[in-house]
């Protein structure tokens, strides 16, 4: 039996994501939370095979729990599910430690595949990802600007190019709008780039955008 851990701010869809799983034989959902320090909390006080973890979640990046869930349990087999296109944070989800990476819109149909697969050990890259990193992969790739960024510069830039405030991205980011600010500049710095035009027109050509 493969026991799960769902991890998403949404209660519906972790209702879906466990009515889905319930429903195979090998397979069993085994707890449920809504944010990063309750799944960090569960892991301490219980063995599970594999975490299925949304990266928008309150108060921490999923990233940044991710890595927190591998220093705890090294072992420990997390699945990435999220509404972020394969382009956005797929490549940064598996250099931080994540067995496999899957966008919700494909979620009832790969779903199940995707978690035995990650329970047995082995990777789940799904054939959009295939291609995405057979590009990072590739002689001719280039190290594009954003690669240089921290998880939460790159979600800065990826909120600025929404079309999000400041005050919004704060929110969305449980920082403070000072620091956001500072994530701000720093990514600029880093891209050398002088306007938010400037960083919505680079993120729109490179498939930043949702």
């Amino acid at each position: 039996m493969i026991n799960v851990l769902v991890v998403d701010d949404h209660s519906i869809i972790r209702k879906s994501i466990n009515q889905l799983l319930q429903e195979t034989p090998d397979m069993r959902v085994s707890g449920e939370a809504g944010s990063g320090a309750e799944a960090l909390q569960l892991v301490r006080e219980n063995n599970y095979d594999v975490v299925v973890l949304d990266i928008s979640l309150p108060e921490e990046h999923g990233i940044d729990v991710l890595k927190q869930l591998k220093n705890l349990r090294p072992n420990l087999h997390v699945l990435i599910l999220t509404m972020y296109p394969e382009e956005q944070y797929a490549v940064r989800s598996l250099k931080a430690g994540a067995a496999g990476y899957l966008n919700k819109h494909g979620a009832l149909t790969q779903l199940v595949t995707a978690v035995r697969q990650v329970a047995g050990g082995k990777k789940y890259i799904s054939s959009e990802l295939a291609l995405l990193l057979a590009d990072n992969l590739s002689s001719s790739h280039m190290e594009y600007p954003h690669h240089a960024l921290s998880h939460r510069e790159y979600q800065t830039l990826c909120l600025i190019a929404s079309g999000k405030k400041l005050s919004e991205i704060a929110k969305t980011m449980s920082l403070s709008a000072k620091t956001v600010s500072v994530y701000r500049a720093r990514l600029l710095e880093k891209m050398n780039f002088k306007t938010n035009a400037e960083l919505i027109h680079y993120a729109i050509t490179h498939n930043l955008v949702i």
